[in-house]
């Protein structure tokens, strides 16, 4: 458990439909009184935000290190100016995309070791989540969600199918090794019952924390 506060993140591939739980998932976690900081990654700071443009950027061609470590510099711009402080009075920080992200875009998908990312992890992060919510949906149907919203795609959006069965495997995988942190939502459901199913996940999750 993170120290006084509490860090819970929602993971997924592209089209999961992690920005329609957000709402959700933050009404649920302030019923406990508490404050919560809502925030994304790459990003949640200007000097964060400003490394994500970058990152995702169509007109650079970037390495999978270079991807990976713009990665982590915004994480940890993120993490000490916004993450800690909050965890520290005791707020529940509730992150769009965290740690795991790295692991399944630049471990799964780009094919860095994943030993790498987990010293960075360690290094630059310092803090891993205390529950992840992981919307899990067929990388087909998903695609087709996220190009039917419109908009130039980035960088990352325009990869392959197959970079994106890679990163939703490893996901799968990394939510099997963690059952006691993981709860894989079905995203192929219907908005309503997707938005149902995280909201039972979140409040048995509060119910068992012995809060300090």
């Amino acid at each position: 458990m993170s120290a006084g506060g509490r860090l819970v993140t929602i993971e997924g591939g592209e089209g999961a439909g992690k920005s329609t739980v957000m709402a959700a998932v933050q009404a649920a976690l302030a019923a406990t009184g508490r404050e919560v900081v809502a925030t994304r990654e790459p990003g949640g700071t200007p000097a964060a935000e400003a490394i994500r443009a970058l990152m995702l950027s169509p007109e650079h061609a970037l390495v999978p290190e270079a991807e990976l470590l713009l990665a982590f510099a915004a994480r940890a711009q993120h993490v000490r100016e916004r993450v800690l402080p909050a965890l520290a009075r005791g707020a529940i920080v509730l992150s769009d995309r965290f740690t795991d992200a790295s692991f399944a875009y630049q471990g799964g998908g780009r094919g860095i070791d994943a030993a790498r990312i987990a010293e960075l992890e360690r290094w630059a992060a310092g803090v891993r989540p205390d529950l992840t919510l992981l919307l899990d949906v067929g990388v087909g149907e998903g695609l087709a969600r996220a190009r039917g919203r419109g908009g130039a795609p980035d960088r990352i959006e325009r990869e392959q199918e197959t970079f994106f069965e890679r990163v939703r495997a490893t996901y799968l995988a990394r939510a099997a090794a963690e059952p006691a942190r993981f709860r894989v939502i079905d995203a192929g459901l219907p908005q309503a019952e997707v938005v149902a199913a995280v909201e039972a996940q979140v409040r048995a999750w509060l119910e068992a924390q012995a809060w300090t």
